[in-house]
């Protein structure tokens, strides 16, 4: 992959990530960010109400990777600790 390629895609996950995050703060009080993208993986991190929350592996595993994955089927999304 070219770093255009990576920037090209790594704009386009921002984009998703930040439309992501603004549902999850409004009906959730919680929030996604974009930390890093390495070209095979897409680091984020969950914050506001999130934290702390039992459900938060369901968010990530199934609300943001989920999503991410229905537009970018080859990427791993990571949660940073």
């Amino acid at each position: 992959m070219t770093a255009t390629t990576i920037n090209e895609k790594e704009v386009q996950l921002r984009g998703l990530l930040d439309k992501l995050s603004a549902y999850v703060e409004q009906f959730h009080g919680g929030t996604v960010e974009f930390v890093a993208f390495d070209g095979k993986a897409v680091t984020v991190r969950l914050g506001g109400a999130c934290l702390n929350c039992p459900l938060l592996p369901s968010t990530l595993h199934g609300w943001v990777a989920g999503t991410i994955h229905q537009f970018f089927p080859d990427l791993e999304v990571i949660e940073e600790k």
